[in-house]
């Protein structure tokens, strides 16, 4: 083996290193509880132990900014405000990640998550932005499209589902349709998450060779690899059309899985001026016995069985 390629051998196992070490992190930020963040607090950064503490640096953050969500949450609750918060990119340039992040430790009655399917036959009949004003938030609500009505301007345009008229008609229409959805009082927040080529392939191929993230990877997601140049395209074209003052665009470097995370969260935070929202101090009372009541007991048979 020559030295090019063992050295671009070594770079591939770093990267590959780098993704499982962040499916494990995936499941660290559910178990970690917060006061074993004190740790990382004494934590200095050095640059000899970058990749190391870049882990933890990213996880105080992370949770931090968590933190400031479930304000944002009670600030949107209290004061009935209606949040939209638009993501858009590639396949798999992130966007799922940052939104699990975000609804992590949020009330799903407070923030849910919209992700539509393919329109059905009888919604290709409708007014093309029908669909999603049925999951428009109400007062109090934030609602993160997975992907939105810009699928006109993207896939659709790009795998041909559409007409290059009906693209025309919606550039033509989006940009009078968010001006009424601001007017309506909605905040509206637009996200593009931006990779490379390299780095749309690399994870196309982790999750190929990933049971546990081949689910990710559909036969549509496949062929859009193949019209790289076609979707790049369509999202210039996109954005110079679509950015407008009341809902501009703003593109997340994201070939970084965690600062694109980081930076996301801390740029919406920044987007909805929110502050500390009182609550009332909550007092359990005392639990009230009867001593005439006998629990019944459950039969057996009825438990699950107790395998570990």
């Amino acid at each position: 083996m020559s030295q090019t390629d063992a050295s671009r051998d070594k770079a591939l196992r770093a990267l590959i290193d780098e993704d499982f070490r962040d499916s494990l992190d995936e499941e660290l930020e559910l178990e970690l509880e917060d006061s074993q963040l004190d740790q990382f607090k004494q934590l200095e950064l050095t640059h000899e132990a970058r990749d190391t503490l870049d882990r933890q640096v990213y996880f105080r953050e992370l949770f931090r900014l968590q933190g400031e969500l479930v304000k944002l949450q009670d600030w949107v609750q209290h004061n009935r405000l209606k949040v939209v918060v638009v993501f858009e990119g590639r396949d798999s340039a992130g966007k799922g990640g940052v939104i699990k992040r975000i609804t992590q430790r949020l009330n799903p009655r407070v923030c849910r998550v919209a992700a539509l399917p393919a329109p059905s036959e009888r919604e290709r009949t409708q007014w093309y932005f029908q669909r999603y004003v049925s999951h428009l938030p109400a007062g109090g609500e934030i609602v993160l499209f997975d992907r939105s009505w810009y699928n006109r301007a993207g896939v659709e345009r790009v795998m041909g589902f559409c007409t290059e008229d009906q693209v025309e008609e919606f550039f033509r229409s989006v940009p009078e349709f968010e001006r009424m959805l601001v007017r309506s009082g909605i905040i509206l927040i637009k996200y593009w998450f931006s990779i490379t080529d390299e780095e749309q392939q690399f994870r196309f191929l982790m999750r190929i060779h990933d049971p546990l993230k081949q689910w990710k990877l559909s036969p549509m997601d496949v062929q859009s690899r193949s019209r790289w140049e076609l979707y790049t395209k369509a999202k210039e074209d996109m954005l110079n059309r679509t950015h407008i003052p009341e809902a501009p665009w703003w593109v997340v470097e994201a070939v970084d899985k965690k600062r694109a995370r980081l930076n996301c969260i801390s740029h919406l935070l920044s987007q909805v001026p929110y502050g500390e929202v009182p609550h009332e101090p909550v007092v359990l009372p005392d639990r009230i016995r009867d001593p005439s009541y006998h629990r019944e007991q459950i039969p057996p048979e009825m438990y699950v069985p107790a395998r570990y």
